[in-house]
């Protein structure tokens, strides 16, 4: 069993990761192994909160392209996450790993309300919880969310898994082969070289924190339990 470097992690799962090899939806056995690898960490006495993005359901940016009002798709966004998150909290408990997921958007039925003082005291009995429904507000992404749960929480990282992308480069290394990697950045860096680790209300609500980022693969093999244990995997964005 790994050591692990970190107490309490804030985890953002893009939707688009939950995908698999797949153009949409969610792959089940990409799940299974997520659900897996998060219940190693838990065994190593780390306490695990999750937000999810809902880009493998719904893309409310390209929705308001074709016309649909902002607002409204943004709000079906975080229904998309909503979506994730359940069926992440299903992995995770047929695993044997005790979930809460918790929602900024009221939907009683299916989970808990946000409430920061709960999530955190479900965290300290060893519980994971999942953050749905995005910060509740439109024109606020789900980086923005997991930057905003993670200082609120008092995560000492925010780990960023992307989806066969192992850490920031200068350009996009699926379009250009010639994209050089960071292995570290500042907050600062990122911010002035405009480069994808998250947008921009995410990266300064985190640089202002001085909360550190850690940008890796999620399908890289047992990546989410190498990160916590502190491999040097992925770039960290860092004051």
């Amino acid at each position: 069993m790994s050591t692990a470097k970190y107490k309490r992690t804030l985890l953002k799962l893009s939707g688009e990761a939950l995908m698999g090899e797949g153009e949409f939806g969610i792959d089940l056995a990409t799940l299974s192994n997520i659900a897996q690898q998060i219940k190693q960490v838990v065994g190593m006495g780390v306490e695990v909160g999750i937000v999810v993005g809902g880009g493998n359901i719904w893309r409310g940016a390209i929705a308001e392209a074709r016309g649909m009002d902002r607002a409204t798709a943004d709000y079906a966004g975080m229904l998309a996450t909503l979506i994730n998150a359940l069926a992440l909290q299903d992995a995770l408990e047929k695993e044997g790993v005790t979930t809460r997921t918790q929602s900024a958007v009221a939907v009683q039925a299916v989970a808990e309300p946000y409430i920061r003082r709960r999530a955190m005291r479900h965290l300290e009995k060893g519980r994971v919880v999942l953050f749905a429904g995005g910060t509740g507000n439109p024109y606020m992404t789900t980086d923005t969310a997991a930057a905003l749960r993670a200082i609120e929480i008092g995560a000492e990282v925010l780990l960023m898994a992307k989806n066969r992308v192992d850490g920031v480069y200068d350009a996009d290394p699926l379009k250009n082969p010639n994209a050089r990697k960071f292995e570290r950045l500042s907050h600062i860096d990122a911010l002035k070289l405009q480069l994808e680790v998250m947008d921009s209300t995410a990266l300064t609500l985190c640089m202002e924190n001085r909360l550190p980022i850690i940008v890796f693969d999620l399908q890289a093999p047992r990546s989410i339990v190498r990160v916590v244990a502190g491999e040097p995997i992925g770039t960290i964005v860092s004051s």
